[in-house]
């Protein structure tokens, strides 16, 4: 495509007045939807487990099956625009998002849920990433920074107000409200979109026989097989479980298939010839961790200031606020140092370094009772972290990328973030309930019966059920009970701080891979990236 060529394209999709505010509002409205949908139920799950009758492992898949299916979709979004017009794919992903929240709301099992989930997810992918191109065509070159931060800002503040949002619909009516609110607002975005969003025009469509089916097949295999292979490995003894064994095996196959079939494939789905650039292989890791910190974190919290603590879904959510300002707060002045030609490496490294902290300082504060003024400031470094981590990134990341490659590689930071929440939830649950078993094992051996204390307690303890009118023995049944309920109480609360205590590890590790990644005083065309 010519440097005219494209210049009138761009300018065919620029919009002004009042129709760019439309397509603005739209466009943000509809990325919001996707990425808070991802940690609404965050706040839900205790209640979903409840009314649904299901394990905590199995409720995590609510969240999981969600990120699956947009890790999926986010790669394979730039072709199928091309298939059927920008216009009608993202009509098409709306309408199917406000569907499966209409369905999601409706189920009546765990695993109903969870295929809706996953229906949902479907839709979802290709707001988030389609939404980023409409809003960025449609303003011309000398503003696309402006509505880059626009539509940064959302992103980012959007995996946070998930929770305050769905702890107040959880507390004030029921959980499956967290997805009707989904449906007026879905038909809005529709409606809007089908009057006001333009499609570019596209070169020739693939036939059928050239789409790359096995790709995709391939793609769904490695991911859906591993996840299962996470969320089930540590309640089915890992490798001695046949299921487990069979799908390590198809995740591993598909995996080795899927890279094979992108690098000799005429029409790959996903151009993995673009990870040749050292900046975008370290950046697609560090999205990748991103996620993992991000929603891992913001998956652990509200589990802890329920279960544990015993607050409300609203107090729950209403916790991470602080954290969503001081977010939406630094992505200015986080722009601003970008445009000044502050190297976009020293900001992530102090951006891991924030995380760091915030997970040692969670690590620090956690207690079967601690209160919400301990919890404030670590989650405002968490903001602040957070800041300092997702525009540097992605600009990093394609920081030494050109053309039609800038596209490719954006498409990479997005899908490899999503993975990161996905597998980090996934790993997160499994470790918690391991590390649960060896606390509660090292904790009951250090209960002598024969202790002055442990005897003092139990007495205490049956004497009291004992003048609520219980007699001797179902007193010290009670008592004991109390007893072993304190234990698991507390062997989760140390799982918890061992969570944090690796995450922060893992965030402080990440630093000197930073110092890999080359310095580019060149700046990068976000708009080329949605080409």
């Amino acid at each position: 495509m010519s440097t005219a060529t494209t210049n009138t394209h761009e300018d065919s999709l620029v919009e002004y007045g009042f129709n760019r505010v439309i397509i603005t509002i739209t466009a943000v409205l509809c990325a919001l939807l996707e990425i808070v949908d991802t940690t609404i139920v965050n706040v839900a799950l205790n209640d979903m487990r409840g009314s649904l009758g299901a394990t905590l492992t199995d409720v995590a898949w609510v969240i999981t099956a969600y990120a699956i299916a947009n890790v999926i979709v986010i790669p394979m979004t730039s072709w199928l625009s091309q298939q059927f017009g920008r216009r009608n794919y993202f009509a098409a992903s709306i309408i199917i998002f406000t569907t499966a929240s209409f369905l999601c709301g409706n189920a009546n099992d765990i695993w109903e849920l969870i295929i809706f989930r996953f229906i949902q997810g479907l839709g979802g992918g290709a707001l988030l990433v389609t939404s980023q191109t409409i809003i960025t065509e449609s303003y011309p070159v000398a503003k696309r920074g402006m509505a880059q931060a626009i539509y940064g800002m959302g992103v980012i503040v959007g995996p946070t107000l998930g929770p305050p949002l769905g702890g107040y619909l959880v507390d004030t009516y029921s959980w499956p409200y967290i997805f009707y609110i989904n449906i007026p607002i879905g038909i809005i975005a529709t409606l809007l979109t089908l009057r006001h969003v333009k499609s570019p025009k596209y070169g020739e469509k693939l036939s059928a026989n050239q789409v790359d089916w096995y790709g995709i097949l391939t793609l769904a295999g490695f991911i859906g097989s591993l996840q299962y292979v996470l969320e089930h490995g540590q309640q089915d003894d890992w490798f001695n479980d046949r299921t487990i064994v069979t799908l390590s095996l198809v995740s591993f196959f598909s995996l080795f298939f899927f890279i094979w079939r992108q690098l000799t494939y005429k029409y790959p789905i996903v151009n993995l010839k673009v990870l040749k650039d050292t900046n975008l292989r370290v950046g697609t890791i560090l999205s990748f961790i991103m996620g993992f910190g991000l929603y891992g974190s913001t998956f652990i919290i509200p589990i802890y200031t329920q279960s544990i603590l015993g607050w409300t879904a609203t107090d729950a959510g209403l916790l991470l606020i602080p954290s969503s300002l001081m977010t939406a707060f630094m992505m200015p002045i986080i722009g601003q140092l970008l445009q000044k030609g502050v190297p976009q490496k020293y900001l992530v490294a102090l951006g891991f370094l924030m995380f760091f902290f915030f997970t040692f300082w969670m690590y620090n504060v956690m207690t079967p009772d601690t209160g919400e003024e301990y919890m404030y400031w670590p989650l405002i470094i968490r903001g602040l972290g957070l800041g300092l981590l997702f525009v540097p990134i992605t600009t990093l990341s394609l920081s030494t990328l050109k053309g039609k490659s800038i596209g490719e590689g954006a498409a990479f930071t997005g899908m490899m973030r999503q993975l990161g929440g996905s597998f980090g939830i996934a790993i997160i649950t499994t470790f918690i309930a391991r590390f649960s078993q060896e606390h509660r094992v090292n904790l009951i051996a250090n209960i002598d019966a024969t202790k002055t204390q442990v005897q003092d307690r139990i007495t205490q303890l049956q004497h009291g059920f004992m003048a609520k009118g219980f007699s001797s023995n179902e007193a010290l049944a009670k008592a004991h009970k109390i007893i072993d309920f304190s234990v698991n109480k507390q062997s989760t609360v140390l799982s918890y701080m061992d969570i944090f205590l690796y995450l922060g590890l893992l965030f402080l590790v990440c630093i000197p891979v930073i110092l890999l990644i080359k310095n580019n005083k060149n700046k990068v065309d976000i708009s080329e990236a949605m080409h």
